[in-house]
């Protein structure tokens, strides 16, 4: 059952927009590939891949300040470029090129950031460091040029103006909603984001999010596209709704990549992506393959095979996790840095087991198999009834899935009122995935007890997964019974 909340919750991430081409090989070097090196223009840094590519970072805010493929500028609008955050303003830029690879370094304050090149790839692999909160969030936004690409998805409002609330949640005259919010997509669910026209790919391929907060289930925006332009983002941490503390450190790379219209290779994604080219450049906290480690476990019991596992590690400094094999539950988890973790065990998104792990560098921490306590998923609890089961998530509610990339105003919500029979079938379905004090509470849940079961105690558990607000659930039996207010949840 779900417990009710004063405020929605808005799911903050993008989705893909129209369906990729043939797979392209963005590493493939073009028959009549063009020099590979950089040179210096007084104001920037030119660099040309020795491919298609050829991008221009500004020596005096590190900023990207052009992105040519095969002709076309692709970088910008709005007289804005692309960058941390909102800019970081002025900053110490350097240039370097070891062999085939050509390093940008940017240094303002504390933090840390870097443009990799590598001769013959229409990729630039970006790295940031970011020491303290001296910056506020950790975000790189490719800002793209209005009219190259378009799309009428979920996280689009190029086709409408009217807003619902703040100044980015729009309504288009049909009823339905866009926003740059609603991507639908949790950070394991995607390794890439961005666009394919006219024979020309352009993607983000995402980090590891090693040093990101939230975990594999954390949404965030990723992208967005107005009558203005586009913009493309990796957002580490974004300090809404986040569940973690902020973490600090070297983060990427990640990939800004063109492609002749296909999704970037699987060789740049997150998991397969392997930099030895870059371990001798200097890159600050930045540790190789041969300084990390990994955990692998046997097998996991007391797994409901109806739902997925996921396996994750986090401590105060990185984040890691990988999916259980549905046949016996087997995992593992590479390219750990080194460190004490606290495993923990998600059936769907509901934490149902934990433990302490130690990770050393060159090593595999190796799990026996253990079994998850009956006690610690509530499912398995016997009830007299039961709305829904324990995911650690509203899916399966009313609404649920829309609310991943839609308002809760849109036109495709059925209404948020109504009530709940219990053995009617219908109870998962009718109880609404929200609940706000002035929109649907009051809420009328209709079930029948044995003469037995009625002179008996019972508690009646709520799953919260979301509160604002301080919203918290209150309950009413009969109009004979109200229960206390609870303290608000976490």
């Amino acid at each position: 059952m779900s417990g009710s909340a004063n405020h929605p919750v808005r799911r903050r991430t993008f989705v893909l927009g129209a369906a990729a081409a043939a797979l392209a090989g963005p590493l493939a070097v073009p028959a009549a590939a063009a020099a590979f090196g950089y040179t210096d223009d007084g104001s920037h840094y030119v660099v040309d891949t020795g491919a298609d590519l050829v991008f221009k970072v500004s020596k005096a805010t590190g900023d990207l300040t052009s992105l040519v493929y095969r002709g076309t500028e692709y970088q910008g609008y709005g007289g804005m470029n692309s960058h941390i955050e909102s800019g970081l303003g002025s900053s110490t830029v350097t240039i370097a090129r070891s062999g085939s690879t050509i390093l940008i370094s940017v240094t303002h304050g504390t933090l840390r950031h870097y443009y990799a090149a590598r001769s013959g790839e229409n990729n630039v692999y970006l790295w940031t460091n970011k020491a303290d909160t001296s910056v506020s969030a950790t975000r790189y936004i490719l800002r793209v040029k209005a009219g190259l690409f378009l799309n009428d998805e979920p996280d689009s409002y190029t086709y409408t103006t009217s807003t619902i609330e703040a100044s980015d949640v729009f309504a288009k005259s049909n009823g339905q909603t866009r926003s740059k919010h609603y991507s639908k997509r949790r950070v394991m669910d995607y390794d890439y984001i961005g666009w394919t026209a006219g024979g020309v790919g352009l993607w983000i391929v995402r980090s590891n999010h090693e040093k990101a907060s939230g975990g594999p289930f954390y949404r965030s925006l990723l992208r967005h596209q107005s009558a203005d332009g586009g913009g493309l983002y990796e957002i580490l941490y974004y300090g809404q709704n986040q569940t973690e503390a902020q973490r600090f450190g070297l983060q990427g790379p990640y990939v800004i990549a063109f492609t002749d219209g296909g999704a970037p290779s699987s060789s740049l994604f997150p998991g397969t992506l392997t930099t030895s080219w870059a371990d001798s450049l200097g890159i600050a906290g930045y540790v190789g393959a041969g300084g990390r480690g990994r955990v692998a476990g046997v097998g996991i019991t007391g797994r409901n095979t109806a739902h997925t596992y996921t396996v994750g590690l986090a401590n105060s400094t990185a984040q890691y996790w990988g999916s259980a094999r549905e046949s016996d539950g087997y995992f593992s988890i590479s390219g750990v840095l080194p460190g004490t973790y606290t495993l923990t065990v998600h059936k769907s998104e509901l934490a149902v087991y934990t433990a302490q792990v130690t990770v050393s560098a060159g090593a595999t921490t190796t799990l026996n198999s253990f079994a998850i306590p009956s006690s610690n998923d509530p499912s398995n609890a016997s009830a007299i009834w039961r709305i829904n089961d324990w995911t650690g998530t509203p899916s399966g509610f009313k609404n649920a899935d829309l609310m991943t990339y839609a308002h809760p105003s849109d036109v495709r919500a059925s209404a948020w009122t109504g009530n709940v029979v219990i053995g009617s079938g219908t109870e998962t379905s009718a109880f609404p995935c929200y609940l706000w004090k002035d929109v649907n509470s009051g809420l009328l849940v209709y079930f029948k007890l044995t003469a037995a079961q009625a002179a008996a105690a019972h508690s009646l558990r709520i799953g919260v997964t979301t509160a604002y607000a301080n919203g918290r659930p209150q309950v009413v039996v009969n109009d004979a019974w109200t229960s206390p207010v609870p303290s608000p949840p976490t």
